[in-house]
């Protein structure tokens, strides 16, 4: 193989790919056999074989199971909106985007009180095992999974007060900016990091997707002085949406 030259198999996933994106391979065809790529591009099971792990890979096609392998379904990416940490009307970013009325979005939540691990230890700035209050979130836009969020808040800074349990009390479900403006905690910084990796199986388990597919992870951490007071694993399927950032310009 010369410098620059694809292997076979790439080579071959690339026109099957190339073939789904144009409409020659419509959602629900079954993708050619391993013995028709065989024939049809001149190369062996083996490299057949490794073209159609790629596709599968890449969520364009998913095997069912004594039916063969089809292409799938490719959804429209749907807007996930992200925006400066101090919304107007207190609401998070989540819920103002459901005050449109195009959109109806529902959300789970459940508190329980756990340790702190050694990496969010790290993003709190507090000693691993300390106690935190672990928040887990399900968000479903017209009763689908789409986005899934795991929240932590040194109970140091919100144990015993109203604001302990994020979603319950007189600012349920505020935003952390609101809440901890009522225990004298000024948020006045966050940051967001965000990068991609393979879904975990029960995140794709959770989010409607198949193993192999690509998740979008957001960590986000809000601080007052210099000081975190919550952290947060924010992850998103990266098939179906797409982040979109509101930033204030100074």
């Amino acid at each position: 193989m010369t410098f620059g030259e694809q292997p076979a198999y790439l080579r071959v996933a690339g026109d099957l790919r190339k073939k789904i994106a144009d409409g020659s391979l419509p959602p629900h065809t079954r993708l050619p056999s391993q013995a028709r790529i065989r024939e049809e591009y001149g190369v062996s099971d083996t490299v057949a074989l490794e073209a159609r792990k790629v596709l599968m890979a890449e969520g364009l096609v998913e095997g069912r199971s004594g039916s063969g392998t089809y292409v799938r379904e490719r959804p429209v990416p749907r807007r996930v909106a992200r925006s400066g940490f101090r919304p107007d009307g207190g609401a998070t970013p989540f819920r103002q985007e459901q005050a449109d009325g195009e959109t109806r979005g529902t959300w789970e939540s459940r508190s329980a009180q756990a340790e702190a691990s050694v990496a969010v230890a790290d993003r709190l700035g507090i000693r691993p095992g300390d106690r935190v209050m672990c928040t887990k979130y399900v968000y479903r836009d017209n009763g689908e999974p789409m986005m899934l969020s795991t929240s932590w808040e040194p109970l140091a800074v919100t144990g015993r007060t109203p604001v302990m349990l994020p979603e319950e009390g007189p600012l349920g479900g505020m935003g952390v900016v609101e809440r901890m403006a009522a225990i004298d905690v000024i948020v006045d910084n966050v940051t967001e990091e965000v990068g991609a990796r393979p879904g975990l199986a029960e995140e794709l388990l959770a989010l409607g997707g198949v193993p192999g597919h690509v998740v979008v992870v957001v960590h986000r951490t809000f601080y007052a002085s210099g000081r975190p007071v919550e952290t947060a694993d924010v992850v998103i399927p990266a098939d179906r949406y797409r982040v979109a950032y509101h930033l204030p310009v100074k």
